[in-house]
Order: C-alpha cells, then sequence, then structure tokens
C-alpha cells in the first residue's frame, strides 16, 4: 500500500539539481494534518515549483546553452512544464472529486524529466 501525500511532500525530478515540495493551492481535506492532494495538483509552478537548475537536452534553453558552450552540458534555471496529472493516483480513495494522489505516483514533464515523491509528507495515511 502506498502512503497519501499531501502538501510539504517532497519531490524530485530526474533532470532537476535540487529538491522541492509539492504545494497544494486548494485545501480542502486534511491528511493527517496538511492538505491532501489529488492527480490535478500538477500545475507547474503553482503546486510544483522548480527544481533548481534543468539539464534535460530536450529543455530548448539547456540545449541553446549547451551548443553555445560547444557541447558542453550546460544546467539552466528549471521551469517545470507538466501538461497531463499525476499518475495512475488512488483508485479507491477520493480527494476533492478526483483520485488522490499517492506515494507511488509520478508526473512526466515536458522536458523527459519524471518527477517523483521521496517523502509523501504524511505517515500514517494509507491508500491503495
Amino acid at each position: 500500500m502506498a502512503q497519501q501525500v499531501s502538501m510539504g511532500a517532497m519531490l524530485k525530478c530526474s533532470f532537476g539539481l535540487a529538491p522541492s515540495t509539492l504545494v497544494v493551492a486548494v485545501p480542502t481535506v486534511l491528511g493527517q494534518g496538511p492538505p491532501a492532494a489529488n492527480i490535478m495538483d500538477h500545475v507547474p509552478m503553482m503546486n510544483i515549483p522548480p527544481f533548481g537548475m534543468c539539464q534535460s537536452m530536450a529543455n530548448p534553453m539547456v540545449a541553446a546553452a549547451t551548443a553555445a558552450a560547444l557541447g558542453v552540458l550546460t544546467p539552466m534555471p528549471c521551469i517545470p512544464v507538466t501538461s497531463a496529472p499525476w499518475v495512475p493516483g488512488s483508485p479507491t480513495v477520493m480527494v476533492r472529486g478526483m483520485p488522490g494522489l499517492n506515494s507511488t505516483s509520478q508526473c512526466m514533464c515536458n522536458w523527459a524529466g519524471v518527477i517523483q515523491i521521496t517523502m509523501p509528507g504524511t505517515t500514517q495515511n494509507m491508500m491503495a
């Protein structure tokens, strides 16, 4: 069983150089204290803050900076671009009318990064 994810959960991106924390902008359901998240809490800069510097060559800023540096990988500031919700989410627990976010969910960045939950923000609330 996975753990319920709530505001303040620690996130990591496979191409980011620093961790980030999840922000639940519409706090209506509490999960062991902090507001619980659902799969639609994926909006860049509002729910998913930047991960420091991005080192994905799929990111046009990184590709341009790397080309200008004659092929030496040059990380640029991270600006997450997440156009799809977290998957898979909980099939049994609804939060604000959508599947609840659990610790096994992932979100894809358009620049090829995989965003994962490293610390869910709750320790006792379990969900399928």
